[in-house]
């Protein structure tokens, strides 16, 4: 096909309108069109764009070609991509809050390939947009994706806050790699496709800071979009998992234990739209890594009297190990995430029997 408007608008871009010497044309393709399988939340715009924010939404492109270039945007300066050809992390693009390209990747071999854009940030660092992609050779149908279908619900440690921090040194958003978090690694483990529906600081009832007016668990959970200048709503028929785990509550204790009562009303009502909204699905409710000693204990507590408040056997409990982090930073570490999704993965899978 011809370049399109979009394409003629960048530099790099247009340089790849035709093969050297001109035999073939480039193909070029929107974001948000057929031949893009995606996995995660995203907005589709009405000009072909997709716009996203959640840590590990992904794009999917097979081409043929030597050449692939990115055409992307981000409302901050603070967005990281990572770029995975053939299955293998190639490189992490930090993007332009100016409407940029980016070359994904480049003197491939010939035949068919497969890249993978995956998000790597936080909404609070910046809502992403992608028009398009251009390749020097041609689109080819886009890869099948697991028929397996996770949702992982959480706070900063399901987005893999500073998993891949490099001390010493003051906290930089590209430590963030939900690419290598427990929930994206314990989904490869079991051949599913994973949507991380995860915000830093917040919590079931209240954030890191004991706010209640913020976007908590409760909220973001029906959005593809949590910001709170312009939120994005989620239609929930658009992803139907097998399988939820819910890791919430650490932010919720950092004030102080919450009141036993309203916490698990609050959860036994979420839980309760969970199962409405995904009738086919099976429910874990978690600790997660960082709680330990009396909060821990009450959480578990809080679960326990959840999962028998709404009675659904649909509805369990997996415990969490207590990962401390290291002397830098209380959050798991890359070793640890690891681990994590080596103790969630075997009992997701005997519960599931995949």
């Amino acid at each position: 096909m011809s370049c399109p408007r979009w394409l003629a608008a960048g530099a790099s871009l247009a340089a790849l309108c035709f093969q050297a010497g001109g035999t073939h044309a480039a193909e070029a393709v929107l974001a948000g069109g057929d031949s893009v399988a995606r996995m995660g939340r995203m907005a589709d715009g009405p000009d072909g764009a997709v716009r996203f924010a959640y840590p590990g939404v992904s794009s999917f492109l097979r081409f043929e070609g030597r050449e692939l270039v990115l055409d992307a945007s981000t409302t901050g300066d603070r967005s990281y991509l990572d770029v995975i050809v053939d299955g293998a992390y190639a490189r992490t693009v930090h993007l332009s809050p100016k409407r940029s390209t980016y070359r994904l990747a480049e003197t491939l071999a010939a035949g068919p390939h497969t890249v993978q854009v995956l998000h790597r940030s936080e909404t609070w660092h910046g809502i992403v947009t992608l028009h398009g992609y251009a390749t020097d050779g041609r689109v080819l149908a886009p890869p099948a994706l697991p028929s397996r279908r996770v949702l992982f619900l959480g706070d900063s440690v399901t987005c893999g806050e500073a998993l891949e921090r490099t001390p010493p040194g003051t906290k930089q958003p590209v430590w963030w790699n939900p690419r290598l978090s427990y929930g994206m690694l314990a989904g490869a483990a079991l051949d599913a496709q994973v949507q991380l529906v995860c915000h830093g600081g917040r919590g079931l009832v209240r954030s890191w800071n004991g706010r209640t007016d913020e976007f908590n668990l409760d909220r973001f959970y029906g959005l593809a979009i949590a910001s709170p200048d312009a939120p994005e709503p989620w239609n929930q028929r658009l992803y139907a998992p097998d399988l939820i785990v819910s890791a919430i509550g650490t932010n919720d204790f950092n004030q102080g234990i919450p009141d036993r009562a309203q916490y698990v009303e609050a959860y036994a009502a979420f839980v309760g739209t969970l199962l409405r909204d995904h009738p086919q699905a099976r429910i874990v409710l978690t600790e997660g890594a960082i709680l330990n000693g009396d909060k821990k204990a009450a959480l578990t507590a809080y679960i326990a009297d959840t999962i028998a408040r709404t009675g659904s056997p649909r509805v369990h409990h997996i415990p969490s190990r207590h990962y401390p982090g290291d002397a830098q930073d209380a959050h798991p570490t890359r070793d640890q995430h690891r681990q994590m999704a080596d103790d969630l993965a075997p009992a997701l899978r005997q519960l599931m029997s995949w």
